[in-house]
């Protein structure tokens, strides 16, 4: 291949793709993926990346398993193109705390939440992204913002007690 050329990759579906170089800013490090730009975030998180914690469910975001943040605001990376979110803040469970003390982390182990835990990431972010919009949510609205995060062992109770626990603990209060 002549330097400058573009690479070209073979799909599964047996459509060829142009891989492009991305620069991601994943959890407050900087890190340069080349992949097709339409593969989705998710698969670049977990394969290319090494970034475990955002987990395969459905692969059309209905059910929130991958949930992570991007600048800040709850994302579906399955459903995300990676060239989308160039240059864009990433955040998955993995960095909101080296040591485990950001309060969602510390509300779920307090009132341990996780059953299976397989949801429990994209629930952890998507508790992280309400809470950054409204510190002190009542319980309609921290049902309304995780409504579409499926925990299939039922742990929503646990789940809402933990994201107002965590409000509480983000404010100071025990």
């Amino acid at each position: 291949m002549r330097p400058g050329a573009p690479r070209w990759v073979l799909r599964a579906d047996g459509e060829e793709a142009t891989v492009g170089r991305f620069r991601l800013r994943v959890n407050g490090g900087v890190r340069s993926v080349e992949v097709p730009g339409d593969t989705p975030l998710l698969w670049v998180l977990r394969e290319q990346l090494g970034v475990l914690g955002p987990k395969y469910g459905c692969g059309v975001g209905a059910c929130g398993a991958c949930t992570s943040l991007v600048d800040g605001q709850a994302v579906r990376p399955c459903v995300v193109p990676v060239a989308q979110v160039e240059d864009k803040r990433i955040t998955t469970v993995e960095g909101l705390s080296e040591d485990g003390d950001h309060p969602v982390q510390l509300a779920w182990v307090h009132l341990d939440v996780a059953q299976c835990g397989y949801c429990q990431p994209g629930q952890i972010m998507a508790a992280v992204a309400l809470l950054s919009r409204n510190p002190d949510p009542d319980d309609a609205e921290i049902d309304e913002a995780l409504r579409d995060n499926v925990c299939r062992c039922g742990t929503y109770s646990r789940i809402r007690a933990a994201v107002r626990r965590a409000a509480r603990l983000a404010r100071g209060a025990r």
